[in-house]
């Protein structure tokens, strides 16, 4: 009986980890759809040029 209701309190603990890990996953989307709305382009994660990153071959 022991074992049994180990599982279901980690059975418990996962589902309540996988919850809380939709609503952050949502939070994050949320906050990158309201950045999109406002025309925030760091939030849309702009492409940089990589040309500073390397030198000029001789």
């Amino acid at each position: 009986m022991f074992e049994y209701e180990m599982q279901q309190s980690r059975h418990a603990e996962l589902v309540e980890e996988a919850a809380q890990a939709r609503l952050a996953r949502q939070a994050r989307q949320a906050a990158k759809s309201a950045g999109a709305r406002r025309g925030d382009k760091k939030q849309m994660g702009a492409v940089r040029s990589l040309r500073s990153h390397f030198t000029r071959a001789a």
